[in-house]
């Protein structure tokens, strides 16, 4: 039998948000943890039918901009807004060649170099660590980009009115608030990891450079937005495959502080509900991201140690929205049947969704080799399965 929505995308993500029971579980495609690499969305739109010219929404993921017609087709509950990059910048991507390599690399505003290669054009990873030599007084000294520079919010807030007022999907920002990870990026992740164990003032001068930014950023993208926006992403990856990437004890004495800040400052702005982003087994960060503040856990990477979909809402359900979490993306969705990846999703839905408190999404970004008939089966078992009555 057919089911009949009987609420607009707004209305029932808003539902689910607050705890409430919507006509059916809210779907989520499109943001920078949520979205589609641009090999799987060529892929995806040749098997439905669908025309549309690959854009580039996410050059370091390389992740494509879904067309209206294919989000309307896999039932998208969510439109995202994002604020740009400042006039000062003078980003862009450049062809190099190192190595006996061809490259294509991009220079963020902090002066991390991404670099794809041009014979494998899958992702961009890290190349250069501006900070990876650096002394404290380097980090002292070093030109930190401008959070608050206004040319970066420049039609920011009609963007977001004409999501709000003229459509009924729901309004999500892009990704914000990376207050830890820029840290690593700029000195290395190994070297970072030493930093950690060896020298917290260090760490403590670097992280209170990025939460500066961010704070300085949010002053001004909440005076534009914070009465529009319904969802504003931040996060920090902090758990990986099997546990914490690093001692909880560390993370409460050095960053926790830091995210409590930030995350305290959105709420005393704005009611849009605040969306904590951290891959892997963060089992033992729950309690404390709770404690910061935050509303929503994404992606839910059911596949990591003790992140059971269960559990999880046993333990975490009456207070926290779990946003993700719709299919095993290691393992079922790139390499399972079509009626594998169903199975898997029903398994998850059907215990994420009680109460309310659930977004429906794939684990993270759905990756180049996912195949379109698993893409198409993960959403279509999602609605059907995803109804409340």
């Amino acid at each position: 039998m057919a089911r009949i929505e009987t609420m607009t995308s707004r209305e029932r993500l808003c539902k689910a948000l607050n705890h409430e029971i919507p006509d059916r579980v809210p779907f989520d495609l499109g943001g920078n943890q949520t979205g589609i690499h641009r090999k799987a969305y060529q892929n995806l739109i040749g098997y439905l039918g669908i025309r549309d010219d690959i854009r580039i929404m996410d050059a370091v993921q390389q992740l494509a901009q879904p067309c209206e017609r294919m989000l309307e087709r896999l039932h998208v509950d969510t439109r995202y807004v994002s604020a740009g990059a400042p006039e000062s910048w003078k980003g862009g991507i450049v062809r190099a060649e190192r190595d006996g390599k061809v490259w294509h690399d991009l220079t963020d505003e902090f002066g991390v170099r991404w670099s794809m290669p041009e014979d494998t054009p899958n992702y961009m990873d890290i190349t250069l660590h501006p900070l990876a030599g650096a002394t404290l007084a380097d980090v002292r000294n070093h030109p930190w980009p401008k959070g608050d520079d206004p040319s970066r919010f420049a039609g920011l807030r009609e963007r977001a009115l004409r999501l709000k007022k003229d459509t009924p999907y729901a309004v999500v920002s892009g990704i914000s608030g990376v207050v830890y990870e820029i840290c690593w990026y700029m000195r290395g992740l190994e070297q970072w990891f030493c930093d950690l164990m060896t020298d917290p003032e260090f760490c403590e001068a670097m992280i209170e450079e990025t939460l500066r930014f961010w704070m300085d950023w949010f002053r001004l993208f909440l005076d534009e937005v914070g009465d529009v926006v319904d969802v504003i992403m931040i996060g920090d990856d902090i758990g990986g495959q099997n546990g914490p990437l690093f001692n909880p004890a560390v993370y409460r004495r050095l960053v926790k502080p830091r995210h409590k800040r930030l995350v305290q400052y959105i709420r005393s702005r704005t009611d849009a509900r605040i969306w904590y982003h951290t891959c892997g087994s963060c089992l033992s960060f729950i309690p404390e991201l709770l404690d910061n503040g935050i509303h929503i856990l994404n992606p839910v990477q059911v596949s990591a140690a003790r992140m059971d979909p269960d559990e999880l809402k046993r333990r975490f359900g009456r207070d926290l929205v779990f946003w993700g979490g719709g299919c095993d993306a290691q393992h079922v969705l790139p390499c399972g049947t079509p009626e594998e990846v169903a199975a898997n999703v029903r398994r998850n839905v059907t215990a994420f969704m009680p109460g309310g408190g659930y977004v429906f999404n794939n684990v993270h970004n759905i990756q180049g080799d996912v195949p379109p008939e698993n893409i198409v089966a993960m959403y279509d078992a999602a609605y059907e399965c995803g109804f409340y009555a």
